[in-house]
């Protein structure tokens, strides 16, 4: 992708989530551009409001992330990289409070979901917010010493909290998957590690998925994400939404991709993008 003049990558949350850490992670001198929800996060990039959108799509803890896989099929964006990002969790608060004073814990569900065992022990409440970052915020403002929040450090310097505690989330692989989404396509070299992103649909019948699938196990394309929701609201037709590794032009994604075409309907290709190195030392 050639370097845009307008450098701004939009995400989803306040200033300090840990998207906007994945921003900054990838792009350090572009400015970032906090979104309330992954609509709006989505719509700047459509609408040049930002150049890219950093989307989170996995987490290794929680599973599916976020559910965003309605607004990709229907997005006028392309996947053109992935991004894994480590989170570490903070447990942070106003100056002056204590552990022992602590009493509430705000956080996204997801975060508080990870640091599950950590609450349990500690005896603290969790309580739901829609972003971390913005846990931290409201925190800071109130400045009640018995609520804290967890997220990242980034939201604890922004926010001006201090850390009580550090990297309490419950499982020390805690790494979120981000999917970053463009105006345009690219092409990346086939040569190199490559991922293909796409969505198709089989009707609720028996065998269908399997015949669907079959030409990736007959050609040897590894599939290495597959996940499923109901999109009628009748539960007779399912979409499905998956990565392969390897690239439109392999003749075995080919054949693979010609196949599924046979058995499903309305397949869409996402991106094409290159492999993250992260996939080459935690495969």
């Amino acid at each position: 992708m050639s370097e845009p003049e307008h450098k701004v990558i939009a995400f989803q949350g306040a200033a300090g989530a840990f998207s906007d850490m994945a921003c900054r992670s990838v792009f350090p001198d572009w400015e970032t551009l906090p979104c309330q929800s992954f609509e709006d996060a989505f719509a700047a990039a459509e609408n040049g409001a930002a150049a890219l959108a950093m989307i989170p799509i996995d987490n290794s803890s929680a599973g599916r992330g976020h559910d965003i896989h309605h607004l990709l099929p229907d997005s006028d964006l392309f996947i053109i990289g992935e991004h894994f990002q480590e989170v570490r969790h903070q447990l942070l608060a106003p100056k002056g409070a204590t552990l022992e004073g602590l009493a509430r814990v705000h956080s996204h569900v997801h975060a508080l979901s990870q640091c599950r065992k950590f609450l349990r022990e500690r005896g603290f409440k969790p309580v739901v917010h829609a972003d971390t970052a913005g846990a931290a915020a409201e925190v800071a403002e109130t400045g009640d010493p018995s609520q804290g929040a967890i997220a990242s450090a980034l939201a604890g310097e922004i926010y001006g909290l201090e850390t009580l505690l550090p990297d309490v989330h419950d499982a020390g692989h805690n790494t979120t998957r981000f999917l970053i989404m463009a105006k345009e396509p690219i092409d990346p070299d086939p040569k190199q590690p490559t991922l293909t992103s796409f969505v198709f649909r089989v009707r609720s019948v028996p065998a269908a998925l399997y015949k669907a699938l079959g030409g990736f196990a007959t050609n040897g394309v590894n599939i290495t994400k597959l996940e499923s929701y109901i999109i009628d609201g009748s539960f007779t037709v399912a979409q499905f939404y998956a990565d392969v590794e390897g690239h439109p032009d392999d003749r075995a994604v080919r054949l693979a991709l010609e196949e599924l075409s046979f058995f499903s309907r309305e397949v869409k290709v996402l991106g094409v993008y290159p492999a993250a190195e992260f996939r080459k030392t935690n495969g």
